[in-house]
Protein backbone atom coordinates (compact mmCIF):
# COMPACT_ATOMS: atom_id res chain seq x y z
CA UNK A 1 0.00 0.00 0.00
CA UNK A 2 1.32 3.40 -0.96
CA UNK A 3 2.09 5.68 1.99
CA UNK A 4 0.14 8.93 1.77
CA UNK A 5 0.82 12.28 3.43
CA UNK A 6 -1.95 13.44 5.74
CA UNK A 7 -2.33 16.42 8.05
CA UNK A 8 -4.91 16.81 10.78
CA UNK A 9 -5.72 20.20 12.26
CA UNK A 10 -7.51 21.24 15.43
CA UNK A 11 -8.45 19.66 18.71
CA UNK A 12 -6.56 17.71 21.30
CA UNK A 13 -7.77 17.10 24.82
CA UNK A 14 -7.26 15.09 27.97
CA UNK A 15 -10.31 12.90 28.49
CA UNK A 16 -10.86 12.75 32.26
CA UNK A 17 -13.13 9.83 33.06
CA UNK A 18 -14.78 10.53 36.39
CA UNK A 19 -15.31 7.91 39.13
CA UNK A 20 -15.61 4.97 39.15
CA UNK A 21 -13.06 4.82 36.30
CA UNK A 22 -11.00 7.73 37.65
CA UNK A 23 -8.49 7.75 34.81
CA UNK A 24 -7.42 10.04 32.01
CA UNK A 25 -6.36 9.53 28.40
CA UNK A 26 -5.16 11.70 25.53
CA UNK A 27 -7.75 12.21 22.82
CA UNK A 28 -9.48 14.66 20.51
CA UNK A 29 -10.78 14.16 16.96
CA UNK A 30 -7.77 15.59 15.12
CA UNK A 31 -5.30 13.78 17.42
CA UNK A 32 -7.05 10.41 17.19
CA UNK A 33 -7.32 10.60 13.40
CA UNK A 34 -3.61 11.47 13.11
CA UNK A 35 -2.55 8.58 15.35
CA UNK A 36 -4.72 6.08 13.51
CA UNK A 37 -3.40 7.21 10.12
CA UNK A 38 0.15 6.77 11.42
CA UNK A 39 -0.74 3.33 12.76
CA UNK A 40 -1.92 2.41 9.25
CA UNK A 41 1.52 3.28 7.89
CA UNK A 42 0.88 6.75 6.49
CA UNK A 43 2.73 10.00 7.14
CA UNK A 44 0.61 11.96 9.60
CA UNK A 45 1.32 15.50 10.80
CA UNK A 46 -0.67 17.09 13.59
CA UNK A 47 -1.30 20.86 13.61
CA UNK A 48 -2.66 22.15 16.89
CA UNK A 49 -1.83 23.76 20.22
CA UNK A 50 -1.03 22.45 23.69
CA UNK A 51 -0.25 24.23 26.91
CA UNK A 52 3.15 24.44 28.55
CA UNK A 53 1.92 22.13 31.29
CA UNK A 54 2.20 18.46 32.23
CA UNK A 55 -0.76 17.56 30.01
CA UNK A 56 0.90 19.29 27.07
CA UNK A 57 4.12 17.33 27.65
CA UNK A 58 2.13 14.12 27.93
CA UNK A 59 0.26 14.80 24.68
CA UNK A 60 3.44 15.58 22.78
CA UNK A 61 5.26 12.47 24.02
CA UNK A 62 2.35 10.16 23.29
CA UNK A 63 1.87 11.47 19.76
CA UNK A 64 5.59 11.15 19.05
CA UNK A 65 5.64 7.59 20.36
CA UNK A 66 2.83 6.75 17.93
CA UNK A 67 4.70 8.12 14.92
CA UNK A 68 2.81 11.41 14.48
CA UNK A 69 4.97 14.28 13.21
CA UNK A 70 4.77 17.37 15.42
CA UNK A 71 6.82 19.90 13.47
CA UNK A 72 3.86 22.31 13.57
CA UNK A 73 2.56 21.74 17.09
CA UNK A 74 2.29 25.08 18.86
CA UNK A 75 3.00 25.44 22.58
CA UNK A 76 1.14 28.27 24.28
CA UNK A 77 0.82 29.77 27.73
CA UNK A 78 -2.30 28.35 29.31
CA UNK A 79 -3.77 24.93 29.93
CA UNK A 80 -4.07 21.98 27.60
CA UNK A 81 -7.69 21.27 26.74
CA UNK A 82 -9.57 18.74 28.85
CA UNK A 83 -12.97 17.08 28.96
CA UNK A 84 -14.68 15.66 32.05
CA UNK A 85 -16.63 12.51 31.19
CA UNK A 86 -19.16 10.96 33.56
CA UNK A 87 -19.51 7.19 33.38
CA UNK A 88 -23.08 6.03 33.98
CA UNK A 89 -23.91 2.65 35.57
CA UNK A 90 -24.97 1.50 32.09
CA UNK A 91 -21.45 2.26 30.83
CA UNK A 92 -22.63 5.23 28.75
CA UNK A 93 -20.23 8.17 28.64
CA UNK A 94 -21.63 11.69 29.12
CA UNK A 95 -19.55 14.85 28.67
CA UNK A 96 -20.13 16.91 31.81
CA UNK A 97 -17.64 19.73 31.25
CA UNK A 98 -15.21 20.92 28.59
CA UNK A 99 -12.40 23.47 28.77
CA UNK A 100 -10.87 24.02 25.36
CA UNK A 101 -7.80 25.64 26.91
CA UNK A 102 -5.25 26.80 24.35
CA UNK A 103 -7.16 25.05 21.56
CA UNK A 104 -9.62 27.94 21.73
CA UNK A 105 -8.64 30.51 19.16
CA UNK A 106 -5.98 28.28 17.61
CA UNK A 107 -5.32 28.69 13.90
CA UNK A 108 -2.33 27.80 11.71
CA UNK A 109 -0.25 30.82 10.73
CA UNK A 110 0.42 31.77 7.11
CA UNK A 111 3.59 29.68 6.91
CA UNK A 112 1.76 26.65 8.28
CA UNK A 113 -1.12 27.12 5.86
CA UNK A 114 1.42 27.08 3.02
CA UNK A 115 2.66 23.73 4.32
CA UNK A 116 -0.87 22.35 4.62
CA UNK A 117 -1.35 22.94 0.90
CA UNK A 118 1.34 20.34 0.14
CA UNK A 119 -0.38 17.34 1.76
CA UNK A 120 -2.35 14.66 -0.06
CA UNK A 121 -5.25 15.32 2.29
CA UNK A 122 -6.07 17.52 5.29
CA UNK A 123 -8.61 16.63 7.98
CA UNK A 124 -10.03 19.32 10.28
CA UNK A 125 -11.33 18.47 13.74
CA UNK A 126 -12.78 20.93 16.25
CA UNK A 127 -11.90 24.53 15.50
CA UNK A 128 -13.55 27.82 16.45
CA UNK A 129 -12.33 29.89 13.51
CA UNK A 130 -15.72 30.36 11.87
CA UNK A 131 -14.67 28.12 8.99
CA UNK A 132 -11.80 30.41 7.89
CA UNK A 133 -9.24 27.62 7.44
CA UNK A 134 -11.70 25.46 5.53
CA UNK A 135 -12.52 28.27 3.12
CA UNK A 136 -8.87 29.16 2.64
CA UNK A 137 -7.78 25.59 1.87
CA UNK A 138 -10.80 24.95 -0.35
CA UNK A 139 -9.89 28.03 -2.39
CA UNK A 140 -6.43 26.50 -2.91
CA UNK A 141 -7.89 23.20 -4.14
CA UNK A 142 -6.75 21.17 -1.13
CA UNK A 143 -8.42 17.79 -0.58
CA UNK A 144 -10.19 18.40 2.71
CA UNK A 145 -12.49 16.69 5.20
CA UNK A 146 -14.10 17.66 8.48
CA UNK A 147 -16.14 15.94 11.16
CA UNK A 148 -19.08 18.28 11.71
CA UNK A 149 -20.25 16.23 14.70
CA UNK A 150 -17.45 17.59 16.89
CA UNK A 151 -18.31 21.24 16.20
CA UNK A 152 -21.33 22.72 17.94
CA UNK A 153 -21.26 26.41 16.99
CA UNK A 154 -23.24 27.13 13.78
CA UNK A 155 -20.53 29.50 12.55
CA UNK A 156 -18.03 26.62 12.48
CA UNK A 157 -20.21 24.09 10.67
CA UNK A 158 -19.93 25.06 6.99
CA UNK A 159 -19.10 22.20 4.61
CA UNK A 160 -18.96 23.96 1.22
CA UNK A 161 -16.01 22.65 -0.76
CA UNK A 162 -15.19 19.69 1.50
CA UNK A 163 -14.14 16.56 -0.33
CA UNK A 164 -15.75 14.58 2.50
CA UNK A 165 -18.05 15.70 5.30
CA UNK A 166 -18.40 13.28 8.22
CA UNK A 167 -21.37 13.36 10.57
CA UNK A 168 -23.14 11.16 13.10
CA UNK A 169 -26.85 10.43 13.25
CA UNK A 170 -27.16 7.64 15.79
CA UNK A 171 -29.28 4.60 14.84
CA UNK A 172 -31.99 6.69 13.15
CA UNK A 173 -31.62 5.74 9.48
CA UNK A 174 -34.08 8.38 8.28
CA UNK A 175 -32.06 11.04 10.09
CA UNK A 176 -28.87 9.73 8.49
CA UNK A 177 -30.37 10.06 5.01
CA UNK A 178 -31.59 13.56 5.78
CA UNK A 179 -28.22 14.66 7.15
CA UNK A 180 -26.38 13.22 4.14
CA UNK A 181 -28.70 15.04 1.74
CA UNK A 182 -28.21 18.31 3.63
CA UNK A 183 -24.42 17.98 3.58
CA UNK A 184 -24.43 17.42 -0.18
CA UNK A 185 -26.82 20.31 -0.71
CA UNK A 186 -24.51 22.56 1.33
CA UNK A 187 -21.56 21.79 -0.92
CA UNK A 188 -19.78 18.67 0.35
CA UNK A 189 -18.77 16.31 -2.46
CA UNK A 190 -19.19 13.16 -0.35
CA UNK A 191 -21.30 12.77 2.79
CA UNK A 192 -20.46 10.02 5.27
CA UNK A 193 -22.83 9.44 8.18
CA UNK A 194 -22.33 6.94 11.00
CA UNK A 195 -25.50 5.36 12.37
CA UNK A 196 -24.47 3.75 15.65
CA UNK A 197 -25.66 0.13 15.83
CA UNK A 198 -26.96 0.44 12.26
CA UNK A 199 -23.49 0.96 10.81
CA UNK A 200 -22.73 3.73 8.33
CA UNK A 201 -23.63 5.10 4.93
CA UNK A 202 -21.95 7.26 2.31
CA UNK A 203 -23.11 9.00 -0.83
CA UNK A 204 -21.87 11.41 -3.46
CA UNK A 205 -25.40 12.05 -4.70
CA UNK A 206 -25.12 9.36 -7.36
CA UNK A 207 -23.56 6.36 -5.70
CA UNK A 208 -24.85 5.27 -2.30
CA UNK A 209 -23.19 2.65 -0.11
CA UNK A 210 -23.69 1.35 3.39
CA UNK A 211 -22.05 -1.01 5.84
CA UNK A 212 -23.13 -2.67 9.05
CA UNK A 213 -21.10 -3.02 12.22
CA UNK A 214 -18.54 -5.66 13.12
CA UNK A 215 -19.54 -7.26 16.45
CA UNK A 216 -16.76 -7.23 19.04
CA UNK A 217 -16.45 -7.42 22.79
CA UNK A 218 -16.77 -3.70 23.47
CA UNK A 219 -14.47 -2.26 26.13
CA UNK A 220 -14.84 1.43 25.26
CA UNK A 221 -16.34 3.28 22.30
CA UNK A 222 -14.31 6.46 22.86
CA UNK A 223 -12.61 7.48 19.61
CA UNK A 224 -14.17 4.73 17.51
CA UNK A 225 -15.67 7.32 15.18
CA UNK A 226 -12.26 8.94 14.74
CA UNK A 227 -10.75 5.56 13.84
CA UNK A 228 -13.55 5.11 11.32
CA UNK A 229 -12.65 8.46 9.76
CA UNK A 230 -8.93 7.61 9.52
CA UNK A 231 -9.52 4.27 7.83
CA UNK A 232 -12.16 5.73 5.49
CA UNK A 233 -9.79 8.52 4.44
CA UNK A 234 -6.88 6.13 3.82
CA UNK A 235 -9.09 3.91 1.68
CA UNK A 236 -10.63 6.82 -0.23
CA UNK A 237 -7.26 8.40 -1.01
CA UNK A 238 -6.09 4.97 -2.22
CA UNK A 239 -8.91 5.02 -4.77
CA UNK A 240 -11.23 2.43 -3.21
CA UNK A 241 -15.00 2.58 -3.87
CA UNK A 242 -17.31 3.95 -1.19
CA UNK A 243 -18.41 0.47 -0.10
CA UNK A 244 -14.82 -0.59 0.57
CA UNK A 245 -14.08 2.69 2.36
CA UNK A 246 -17.01 2.06 4.70
CA UNK A 247 -15.88 -1.50 5.32
CA UNK A 248 -12.36 -0.36 6.20
CA UNK A 249 -13.80 2.28 8.52
CA UNK A 250 -16.07 -0.25 10.19
CA UNK A 251 -13.25 -2.72 10.83
CA UNK A 252 -10.84 -0.11 12.22
CA UNK A 253 -13.54 1.35 14.46
CA UNK A 254 -14.39 -2.11 15.78
CA UNK A 255 -10.76 -2.69 16.73
CA UNK A 256 -10.72 0.59 18.65
CA UNK A 257 -13.74 -0.54 20.70
CA UNK A 258 -11.66 -3.41 22.14
CA UNK A 259 -9.42 -1.14 24.24
CA UNK A 260 -9.67 1.95 26.44
CA UNK A 261 -9.27 5.28 24.62
CA UNK A 262 -9.14 6.43 21.02
CA UNK A 263 -5.86 4.57 20.47
CA UNK A 264 -3.83 2.13 22.61
CA UNK A 265 -2.26 3.94 25.56
CA UNK A 266 -1.69 3.55 29.27
CA UNK A 267 -4.30 5.53 31.21
CA UNK A 268 -3.16 7.67 34.11
CA UNK A 269 -5.00 7.94 37.43
CA UNK A 270 -7.29 10.92 37.75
Amino acid sequence: MKSLRFATVGDNCIDRFQPPLSQSLVGGNAVNVAVQLARKGHVAHYFGAVGRDADGVRTRRLLQSNGVALDYLQERSGITAYTNIDVLPSGERIISYEDFGVCAGYAPDDAEVAVLKTFDHVHIGWMDDGGALRRRLVAEGVSLSQDVSVNAAPDDLGVAGLAIAFASAGPDEAAAERIAAELLAQGARIAVVTRGSNGSMATDGIIRAEAGIRPVAVVDTTGAGDSFIAAFLAAHLAGKPLSACLADGRDWAAETCTHIGGFPQEPLPF
